[in-house]
């Protein structure tokens, strides 16, 4: 009779935990859909709640920090990164040594797929950890990422926590051109509004375009909101090497290529037929949305209409005054109030 592996894990967990050890810190591959994903498992004691991140970008992965952002939860919860298909060391784990434009063409990423890789390492941290149920937090894509898992299978999340939300990214990109366009000749700045009007409005065949947007968009959204701390953005000393950075370097292009799409190069979008105001109306588990009100991407402007039309057995949307699209201070004390709410037991 083979062993089971998982059996031998529990146990020793099971034997640090009754002499107090119940500390866990892991970073490491392991096998999800069809090929090895990696994974960060940080927690001071691992009977408390269990939080699943759903990074954003697509490829702007999260285990590669310090702990300055969540480092302090740890104490009350066990928090999982994970680097997606296609970013990071996931990436790198899994990609050639020459990357060419026939491999963006023969290896695109899928919705449907990642989707299918969440809910895989959602079951096995359920089963490895011991838990019936994880709190999920998605940020930008990591809000289309998240909000199709708790869609396809809801029981296996106590709530999730949306921070940027998207509803359709073919409306938020017009409507982000449109808001920086506007911006730009309310006062008068001749050097954003030809960049734009070089550009022209989405949507794009090229992905670079979609790329010089989203740089302005991004200028924009900087005036209005609190950055946050650069210690945040420091890289761990197991990450800070030439191999690392190249992967996230090259699994940021690879993922946004993807996300976008790219008709010279011969790469569809993923994102082109999502549309939650069609598709994701009704949740089987609470939803709360945490919203920068200066966010011009992903703005509140679209997704706090869709907010409305929701139905789930609970739901709150935050609007965060000094925030934008991307994290700061006001952002991360929001998510830690909303996850603390929820009451989960150990």
């Amino acid at each position: 009779m083979k062993a089971n592996p998982l059996f031998f894990i529990y146990f020793i967990l099971t034997i640090f935990m009754s002499f107090g050890q119940s500390k866990i810190l892991e970073e490491r591959f392991l096998p999800i859909g069809d090929i090895e994903q990696w994974i960060t498992i940080k927690g001071e004691d691992i009977t408390n709640p269990v939080i699943l991140f759903i990074h954003g970008g697509p490829g702007s992965t999260m285990s590669q920090y310090k702990d300055d952002i969540y480092g302090s939860w740890t104490k009350e919860f066990t928090l999982v990164h994970w680097d997606q298909r296609g970013a990071g060391k996931t990436f790198g784990n899994n990609v050639p040594k020459e990357i060419t434009d026939e491999f963006y063409v023969s290896n695109p990423l899928s919705v449907e797929e990642m989707t299918n890789d969440g809910i895989d390492l959602t079951k096995y941290l359920l089963k490895y950890l011991n838990k019936r149920k994880v709190i999920i937090v998605g940020t930008s894509w990591g809000s289309i990422l998240a909000t199709k898992m708790v869609l396809k299978q809801p029981d296996l999340f106590h709530a999730y926590v949306g921070h940027a939300q998207f509803v359709n990214f073919s409306n938020s990109i017009t409507n982000a051109y449109i808001a920086v366009y506007k911006m730009a000749s309310d006062r008068k700045e001749p050097i954003a509004i030809e960049k734009l009007e070089t550009l022209g409005p989405p949507p794009y065949n090229k992905a670079k375009n979609y790329g010089q947007l989203l740089r302005i968009v991004k200028q924009f959204e900087k005036e209005n909101s609190t950055p946050a701390p650069t210690s945040w953005w420091k890289i761990a000393p197991l990450y800070d090497n030439i191999k690392d950075n190249n992967d996230r370097y090259n699994g940021d292009d690879y993922s946004f290529l993807n996300l976008v799409g790219d008709k010279n190069i011969g790469v569809k979008s993923m994102v082109n037929d999502i549309n939650f105001e069609k598709t994701g109306l009704v949740f089987h588990l609470p939803i709360y949305f945490i919203q920068g009100s200066h966010d011009i991407l992903t703005s509140k402007n679209l997704n706090k209409p869709y907010f409305e039309r929701i139905k789930a057995p609970r739901k709150e949307y935050f609007l965060v005054s000094d925030a934008a699209h991307g994290f700061n201070q006001s952002i991360v004390n929001k998510q830690y109030e909303v996850i603390k709410s929820l009451r989960v037991q150990k």
